[in-house]
Parts: C-alpha cells; structure tokens; sequence
C-alpha cells in the first residue's frame, strides 16, 4: 500500500493560497508556485509603501506649514526653531491642520518667532 502524503491538507494550503491571489492577472491567481510568489512580492510592497507613504504624508505637511508660514513672512526653519524654544509641542500633522482650518490660532503661532513681520491673512 502506497503511502498518503499530506492528503486533504495539501488541497486546503492551495485552495487558501490562491484565494489570497484572487485579482491577480494570469498565471498569478492560477498556479499555486507563481502566486505564492507573487503574493510575496505583494505583501513586501505593501510593508514598502505604508514606510513611504508616512514619508509623503510628512513632506505635504511641511509644504503646507511652509506656505502658511511665508505668507505671514516667517522662514518654516525658523518657525519650527522658534516653537521648540518656545516649547510648543504640536506635530506637523497638526500645525497643517491649524494653518489650514484655523489662521488666527496659526497667527498666535507665529508671533513666538522673533522678528516676524506682522502681515495680514486673506482668509
């Protein structure tokens, strides 16, 4: 008698694989080898990109900040300097937000910088 080797348990690792393929083009949702090689390459994009998609999220901030900064005359570099000595503690997810939905408390903000020129907002 031959001997079983795996048996239904080999079927339930394929049937999950390419299940977790379903979408793929091709070759990549049919063929157990070539979709757990995809699924692989898949799933180490995705660990790239939510890393870089924090990187982008950081540098729109700081365009915005920056923007909201040079209308009220203020360099972003100086800003920032001039919170941390201040000992402000806000985050540059926050700091865009208030430049953007509140310019009057961003203001307030700016007016810890030393020098800055005192300019109108159009709001």
């Amino acid at each position: 008698m031959s001997r079983a080797r795996k048996g239904a348990a080999r079927t339930q690792a394929r049937r999950k694989l390419l299940r977790e393929a379903r979408g793929f083009f091709g070759t990549k949702s049919r063929h157990k080898q070539q979709a757990k090689v995809a699924l692989m390459r898949a799933g180490r994009n995705a660990w790239i990109h939510r890393r870089l998609r924090r990187r982008d999220f950081r540098s729109l901030w700081i365009t915005r900040i920056t923007a909201a900064c040079r209308m009220r005359g203020v360099r972003y570099s100086q800003f920032i300097a001039a919170l941390s000595t201040a000992g402000i503690l806000l985050n540059r997810k926050m700091l865009s937000e208030i430049a953007i939905h509140d310019p009057v408390t961003f203001d307030t903000l700016v007016a810890h910088v030393p020098g800055a020129r005192k300019a109108a907002v159009a709001a």
